[in-house]
């Protein structure tokens, strides 16, 4: 039996004078026209350009935990889309075992790469269906805004600690010359240093045991080391009046 011969194709004259291809055609959406999901474009829409990049995530789930991944190419709107999605989630399920303490900033701290990579990209195009909405930023979303709040009473408690710490003077450091007066008891001492021409002035300080085998007198006290110059050393006390 012969081979019957290939088809011919014929051009005509078409309506402006110009050629008409009549052969067979390449179906819509061969390669360089739209690219096929997952392969030459994002994986969610088929539109390019796309990034390749991996999404993460975490749950944490008291004694056992999951860790989550997506993986690209993502156009820059399913890109971001899926960051800000999965990250919103980790920033609430991420704290709820020991191990996810760790495991969840670092999660979030990776997912920083591909929502560079994605911003980075021109707006999508020739994709098989709609790009993913981003919706708003993360930082907007109320699962950021719970995980943001007690980060923020943390660094405010901190400041005023250290507002509180350089306002409020520590114990007075004592040295030889200087008169005092102990408000408190000789167990709980509260000592204030005060002139010596005061008649509020009760003890001068004549001495300092910051040396091995130093003493004081038999009527003297003996100060609290935390009045020391550095905190170990105490001081004699010997009585005005």
């Amino acid at each position: 039996m012969a081979t019957p011969p290939p088809p011919q194709h014929q051009q005509g004259p078409g309506p402006y004078g110009g050629p008409v291809f009549t052969g067979p055609q390449q179906p819509y959406g061969a390669y360089g026209a739209h690219p096929q999901p997952g392969r030459y474009g994002c994986s969610l829409c088929g539109a390019w350009p796309a990034a390749p990049a991996t999404v993460r995530g975490h749950q944490g789930m008291i004694v056992l935990a999951r860790f989550l991944s997506r993986r690209g190419p993502f156009c820059r709107d399913c890109g971001l889309a899926t960051y800000r999605d999965m990250s919103s989630d980790t920033l609430w399920q991420g704290w709820w075992s020991p191990l996810s303490l760790f495991v969840t900033p670092v999660t979030l701290l990776m997912n920083l790469g591909p929502r560079a990579a994605f911003r980075r990209l021109a707006p999508p195009s020739g994709g098989f269906r709609p790009a993913l909405d981003p919706g708003r930023p993360l930082w907007r979303r109320a699962p950021a805004l719970l995980f943001l709040l007690p980060v923020l009473l943390v660094v405010l408690a901190v400041q005023a600690l250290l507002v509180v710490g350089l306002v409020v003077d520590g114990p007075p450091q004592l040295s030889v010359g200087q008169c005092v007066r102990n408000e408190g008891t000789w167990v709980e001492q509260d000592l204030e240093v005060v002139s010596c021409d005061s008649s509020r002035a009760t003890y001068k300080v004549t001495g300092l045991l910051d040396a091995p085998g130093a003493h004081c007198a038999a009527l003297d006290h003996v100060a609290d080391p935390k009045y020391g110059p550095d905190a170990f050393s105490s001081a004699c006390l010997t009585p005005l009046h």
